[in-house]
């Protein structure tokens, strides 16, 4: 039954994967596109876990409408290509895929996505590291509002059947925080992410972690399964 069950949600960028210098890179090369100074890396990595369209308004709030159209199709261009190089890989964060297949591995835990990425960038994440069939959904921001809207969890919690309060966010950003408070939902935050800790505590987190090993423990301490 629903009511023995518990939903834990995984952010991808930062928190499962370390994704920091492809991102970089892909925006460096947007900007050079339309000919603006390449911002800086840590206001780049302060985005990351919003959709493109909100991110670039943040990160060029003098441009117009046309203008950031152009840096988000320039960024999606330029991450493609950066993808087949192999300087550019996404390797999983230390920890992860263990501590994601014993999560897997238990009857009472569903596993699920939600991401900033497109759906298409997240698939060719998946299959790189073979996890197509690790999440029982994935959300993205192909699909509805963007964090910190709290759509991406309330469309993976209507999918299982599991109430908020047995939801958990493990995210890496204060956009993860606010969408999984938004939801009912309880944050749980990793300090290896692009949004450092101090700032996570203030926004909410329940709890935040230091290395994979201590997920398993937050878990069981906040929603036994």
């Amino acid at each position: 039954m629903s009511e023995r069950l518990r939903h834990i949600i995984f952010d991808c960028d930062g928190t499962l994967v370390d994704s920091q210098n492809i991102i970089c890179a892909a925006m460096e090369r947007a900007f050079w596109t339309v000919d603006r100074p390449a911002p800086e890396r840590s206001h780049t990595l302060s985005i990351v876990g919003l959709s493109l369209p909100q991110a670039m308004a943040i990160m060029a709030p003098d441009a117009d409408d046309t203008e950031r159209e152009r840096l988000v199709a320039a960024y999606k261009a330029a991450f493609a290509t950066l993808r087949a190089d192999a300087t550019y890989h996404e390797p999983l964060f230390p920890g992860a895929r263990v501590a994601v297949d014993r999560l897997v591995d238990e009857p009472g835990s569903i596993l699920s996505m939600a991401t900033g990425k497109s759906r298409r960038g997240v698939a060719a994440i998946l299959a790189l590291h073979d996890m197509e069939n690790v999440f029982q959904s994935v959300h993205t921001a192909d699909d509805g509002p963007s964090k910190p809207h709290p759509h991406m969890i309330q469309s993976a919690l209507a999918g299982s059947g599991v109430t908020p309060d047995r939801a958990v966010m493990v995210g890496d950003t204060t956009y993860d925080i606010e969408m999984a408070l938004a939801a009912g939902a309880i944050p749980i935050c990793v300090d290896w992410g692009y949004h450092p800790a101090e700032a996570l505590r203030a926004a909410g987190a329940v709890r935040v972690v230091s290395v994979f090993d201590e997920l398993a423990d937050a878990l069981d301490a906040l929603v036994p399964a």
